[in-house]
């Protein structure tokens, strides 16, 4: 046996016998459990979190139903590397020993762009290929329609420590490695925790311990053992763990705080640390309304616009569009009056419940409603000086209330301007 070969890669199954995780798929009666038994197998797109069996089940379903297997990575593979494979898989399916229809894998699908995405859609409606795809971002916003409403999506959740208990066992009693090792179980439930549901990451750190412990002494999983452990190996940039949570905080707080320099730095930070792009794209969009908002609604506009061009970029040059945007949000003036207003209005909601709508702000379609009073008295605002009517529009009981604010920059400073003006009108009006 091969020591420098992981054990994550050792331990990975080869059949449904073996695969610990997602009963619900490949349980007795699972969708994926009876493609399987049938030999009937349409494309689908796995999603869930890293190390939970999405590439590892891929390749059972291709091995059990003995069909060619092709793989992609959307990191490293074009459109050019989809047209070969794609042309190979129509030459299995048509020639004289064809075996059935290919699978073709694509690993990480949510990072194809939208052009990339669309060049294996006739592949897939002809029936060139069954498409699985495996992606940790929502499908719905990663994956374009047409392509979506030819593949299932399946939902694969992370391992429970049910599920994490017989990874353990079953790996320090068939692994070659670790079962000529002795092994002193004192406590599982840090190494559990360090692993959050993450097969990968439990067999990473079960790897970590057997290789620290020295030959001849017993291999003793303890949480003060894993935690020692672990310090000297964790690495730099952990995407789905604490140090994901932290730097994400500190782009954050460094484009509200008006640091580009900061901002940039930490946007590298997860740039090199293998960061999924769309997921720092979606924070852009929502620190533009929510830390920028009405002080500079450009940025709103531009953090969208950074959203779709990193979708029809591509990587590695939407590097560059994210660090524009970057430093445009940085450096604009700030506002959180939108956000806060937002956040009033639905506290008093639930104060209040359902208030009904004023009569005169009610749609009258029917004779019935006009009799009733709907729409009677209502102010059209275009027919008066300054496209303004006097008129109330909140709910009764809540007529008084104001939830935004303006914040203290020049943008809302104009708008604050023009609704006391329109305010005094209204009380003129009385």
């Amino acid at each position: 046996m091969n020591n420098n070969i992981p054990l994550a890669e050792r331990m990975r199954p080869d059949t449904l016998d073996n695969y610990i995780g997602q009963r619900h798929l490949v349980g007795e009666g699972g969708i994926i459990r009876n493609m399987i038994d049938t030999g009937r197998v349409n494309s689908f797109i796995l999603w869930g979190p890293p190390g939970v069996g999405k590439t590892t089940l891929a390749n059972i379903v291709a091995k059990s139903i003995g069909v060619p297997f092709h793989t992609l990575s959307a990191v490293n593979s074009g459109v050019k590397e989809v047209r070969e494979v794609l042309a190979q898989c129509e030459r299995e399916t048509s020639g004289l020993f064809a075996k059935g229809r290919p699978i073709l894998f694509i690993d990480e699908i949510h990072r194809f762009n939208k052009s990339q995405q669309d060049s294996l859609l006739g592949a897939v409606e002809r029936g060139v290929v069954t498409l699985i795809g495996a992606t940790t971002e929502n499908p719905s916003f990663e994956v374009i329609r047409p392509l979506l409403s030819r593949a299932q999506v399946y939902t694969l959740n992370p391992l429970d420590d049910e599920d994490l208990t017989r990874l353990f066992e079953h790996a320090i009693h068939t692994d070659p490695i670790l079962k000529g090792r002795e092994f002193k179980i004192e406590e599982t439930d840090g190494m559990f925790r360090f692993a959050a549901g993450d097969a990968r990451k439990l067999l990473n750190i079960l790897d970590i311990l057997e290789q620290s412990t020295p030959e001849g002494q017993p291999v003793a999983v303890n949480n003060q053992n894993i935690s020692n452990s672990l310090q000297q190996n964790l690495l730099a940039y952990d995407k789905n763990g604490e140090m994901h949570y932290d730097i994400i905080s500190a782009f954050i707080k460094s484009v509200r705080g008006s640091d580009p320099d900061a901002a940039v730095y930490w946007l590298a930070r997860m740039v090199e640390g293998g960061e999924d792009p769309a997921f720092i794209a979606r924070r852009l969009v929502i620190l533009a309304a929510e830390d920028i908002g009405l002080a500079n609604p450009n940025a709103l506009l531009l953090a969208n616009a950074t959203f779709d061009a990193l979708n029809k970029i591509g990587w590695p040059e939407g590097r560059i569009i994210l660090s524009e945007c970057t430093i445009y949000l940085a450096t604009s003036p700030k506002s959180n009056s939108a956000y806060m207003a937002i956040d009033r209005a639905l506290e008093r909601v639930r104060q209040t419940g359902n208030l009904p709508v004023p009569l005169h702000l009610r749609n009258a379609p029917t004779k019935l409603m006009k009799d009733m009073g709907y729409h009677e008295g209502y102010q059209y605002a275009h027919d008066y000086a300054n496209n303004y009517a006097p008129q109330q529009y909140l709910p009764d009981g809540v007529s008084a209330d104001r939830y935004w604010i303006a914040g203290q920059n020049p943008a809302e400073a104009k708008m604050d301007e023009r609704m006391q003006f329109i305010r005094r009108q209204s009380q003129n009006a009385k």
